[in-house]
């Protein structure tokens, strides 16, 4: 089991190769053949479907090294609890990392639905906005309505937050593994821009 720390440690580490350019070249053959035997992930990502952000590229890692989730919108439904918990208790999984994006395109829907409503959007894609909007809504009461860049920063990294929130205390299973056996969720903004992730929210002091 690798401790949380260690492993947000090793994903900035990988992250830095990422940004610099210099990522890893190590064969996959044997490590293919070692994997398919069993899995040991040491970070879990809980991120989002877009195609520009594929976790395992941005963290330089490799075959059997992270339990990755994605759903539009790095969104936190049941189904993501379920498979958040299940590798945390079958791997001992110690890390979470809901990571969101800059331009996050579950985002801005939200807020142009918010903004101009429209009565032709599908169930199914309004279902994605309905759990992103809570997060959100209450910045278009404030200032941040007024600069269109600026409110959608503020907007990624607050539906960020509140996806971790409801990992760290919609799950009963998970409250347990954090407060008992070290597992740690964690925030972070991968940037489109500049290829860096930023941990922002609930990282600890030391890590």
């Amino acid at each position: 089991m690798t401790p949380a720390q260690q492993a947000l440690a090793r994903l900035r580490e990988g992250n830095q190769r990422f940004v610099a350019e210099v990522r890893s070249q190590a064969p996959t053959s044997g490590r293919r053949i070692e994997v398919a035997a069993g899995q040991e992930p040491f970070a879990i990502i809980l991120g989002c479907s877009d195609s520009r952000v594929p976790s395992e590229i941005v963290f330089d890692q490799g075959l059997g090294d992270l339990f990755v989730i994605r759903v539009a919108g790095n969104i936190v439904a049941s189904s993501q609890v379920g498979s958040v918990e299940f590798a945390a208790a079958r791997y001992a999984t110690r890390l979470v990392v809901v990571m969101g994006h800059t331009q996050c395109g579950a985002i801005l829907a939200t807020l142009e639905a918010l903004q101009q409503p429209t009565e032709n959007q599908s169930r199914n894609l309004r279902s994605i906005v309905d759990r992103v909007r809570p997060s959100v809504e209450t910045l278009l009461a404030t200032d941040l309505k007024h600069d269109h860049d600026a409110l959608v920063h503020h907007a990624v990294r607050a539906n960020i937050r509140a996806s971790a929130n409801h990992l760290r205390h919609g799950s009963d299973l998970l409250e347990q593994l954090i407060q008992n056996d070290g597992l740690l969720v964690v925030g972070a903004e991968y940037s489109l821009e500049t290829g860096v992730v930023d941990f922002f929210d609930g990282v600890p002091a030391t890590a």
